[in-house]
C-alpha cells in the first residue's frame, strides 16, 4: 500500500509540473489561434502522462531498455494527441472564420445566413443566436424605415395643411385691410375657424412631440366606464347632429378603471370624432366597454365601410389618413398615433378590426 501511494506521489508531482507549465504556456498564447491553444492542451495532456510515467520509472528504478520502450510510447502518444488537436483546431478555426464572415455581412446590412454544418454544439448555438438578431435587425430596419416614411409624409402633409389656412387667412386680411370684404364678419368668422383648425393641429403635434419623447406625465384616478364613456359621448354630440350620425352606448359594463381621465378622455374623442367623421349620415356609432380575461375593452365601431386589409397594419402610424385627400376633415393623421401612444403610456394596447359594414377600434386597458 505504501510503495502505491508513492508512485501516485511521484506520477502526480510529475503532471502537476507539466500541467503548471501548460498554464503558464497557454497564458503567454492566450491570444492565439484556437488551432495553437488546442495543440498546447493536447502537449499538456501528454506531457502530463509523460512526467507522470517518467518519475514513477526513476524512482522504480527501471532499466535504460525499459525507460526507452515507455517514452517511445509516450511520444508516439504524444504525436497522434497533436496530429488529432490540431486537425480539430483547424476544422473549427475554418467554421469559425465562415461565422465571422456571415456575421459581418449582417452587421453591414445584409441578412445573416448561417453556415451549413457547425463543428460543435456552441457554434451551432451562436449562430441560430445570430439568426434570430439578424431577424430582429431586419424587423427593427424594416419599422426604421416605415417610420422614417411616415415622418416625410406627416412633415409634407403639415407643411401643405398648414400653407393652405395660412394663405387663405393672409388673402382674408388683406381684403379686410384693404376694406374690399363685401361681408367682414363673414372673413372674421372663417378666419376664427382656421385659427382654431391650425390651433388644434399644433396641438396634436406637441401632444405627439410629448408622447414619443417619453415626457407625457399622467395622473391617475379610479374613474367608472360609465362617467368615462358618457363625458365622451357628450363631447361630441353636436358634431354628430352634424353629420347626422346616430351614438349608441348602451353596452357599458360596470367596471371602474384606473386611467389618467383627461388623457383617456382625448382617447376616446378622437376615436369618436374619426368613427363621425367617416361614418356616412344615417349611420350608427355605437360604443361598448367590458371587462375580459386582459383586462377591460374599450370599442368603438362605425360604419365606415372598412379598412383595406394592407392598411390594418398602419392606422395606427404617424400621419395615417387613410386616404390622400386635403380636406380639412382628412386631419394631420396624428388622432389615431395619439390614441396609441396614450394608451401604451397606460400599459394598454390599442387595435383594429373590421367588421360587417365598417371597423371596431378597440383599447384594452389593465383592470383597476
Amino acid at each position: 500500500m505504501k510503495d502505491i501511494l508513492l508512485i501516485a506521489l511521484f506520477a502526480f508531482l510529475g503532471a502537476a509540473a507539466a500541467g503548471l507549465l501548460g498554464a503558464g504556456v497557454l497564458r503567454l498564447l492566450r491570444h492565439r489561434s484556437l488551432v495553437v491553444s488546442l495543440s498546447v492542451v493536447a502537449g499538456v495532456a501528454v506531457m502530463a502522462m509523460l512526467a507522470g510515467t517518467l518519475t514513477v520509472a526513476w524512482a522504480m528504478f527501471l532499466s535504460s531498455h525499459d525507460l526507452y520502450v515507455v517514452t517511445t510510447v509516450v511520444a508516439m502518444a504524444a504525436l497522434v494527441s497533436l496530429a488529432t488537436a490540431v486537425l480539430l483546431g483547424r476544422w473549427v478555426a475554418a467554421h469559425s472564420r465562415e461565422l465571422t464572415l456571415a456575421t459581418r455581412s449582417f452587421g453591414d446590412g445584409g441578412t445573416f445566413a448561417a453556415p451549413a454544418g457547425q463543428p460543435t454544439a456552441e457554434l451551432a448555438e451562436l449562430a441560430r443566436e445570430l439568426a434570430a438578431t439578424s431577424a430582429k435587425l431586419d424587423s427593427s430596419r424594416e419599422r426604421e424605415r416605415a417610420l422614417e416614411a411616415s415622418r416625410r409624409e406627416l412633415v409634407a402633409w403639415i407643411s401643405h395643411d398648414l400653407r393652405t389656412p395660412l394663405a387663405g387667412l393672409r388673402a382674408m386680411a388683406e381684403a379686410l385691410e384693404d376694406g374690399m370684404a363685401a361681408d367682414s364678419g363673414r372673413y372674421l368668422r372663417q378666419i376664427r375657424t382656421e385659427v382654431e383648425r391650425m390651433n388644434g393641429m399644433v396641438g396634436d403635434l406637441f401632444e405627439l412631440s410629448r408622447i414619443q419623447a417619453g415626457s407625457l406625465t399622467l395622473t391617475p384616478a379610479r374613474i367608472s366606464l360609465h362617467d368615462l364613456v358618457g363625458e365622451a359621448l357628450a363631447g361630441v354630440d353636436p358634431l354628430a347632429r352634424e353629420h347626422r350620425v346616430r351614438l349608441v352606448g348602451d353596452r357599458i359594463d360596470e367596471a371602474p378603471v384606473e386611467v389618467d381621465g383627461k388623457e383617456m378622455s382625448r382617447v376616446l374623442g378622437n376615436l369618436l370624432i374619426n368613427a363621425i367623421r367617416r361614418t356616412p349620415p344615417d349611420g350608427t356609432v355605437a360604443v361598448a366597454a367590458h371587462r375580459s380575461d386582459g383586462g377591460v375593452v374599450l370599442s368603438v365601431t362605425d360604419g365606415c365601410g372598412g379598412i383595406p386589409e394592407e392598411d390594418l397594419t398602419r392606422v395606427f402610424d404617424t400621419g395615417w389618413r387613410g386616404s390622400h385627400a386635403r380636406t380639412p376633415p382628412a386631419g394631420a393623421g396624428l388622432g389615431l398615433a395619439i390614441v396609441r401612444g396614450i394608451v401604451e403610456a397606460h400599459a394598454g394596447r390599442a387595435e383594429v378590426r373590421n367588421v360587417q359594414g365598417g371597423c371596431c377600434f378597440s383599447v384594452t386597458l389593465p383592470a383597476a
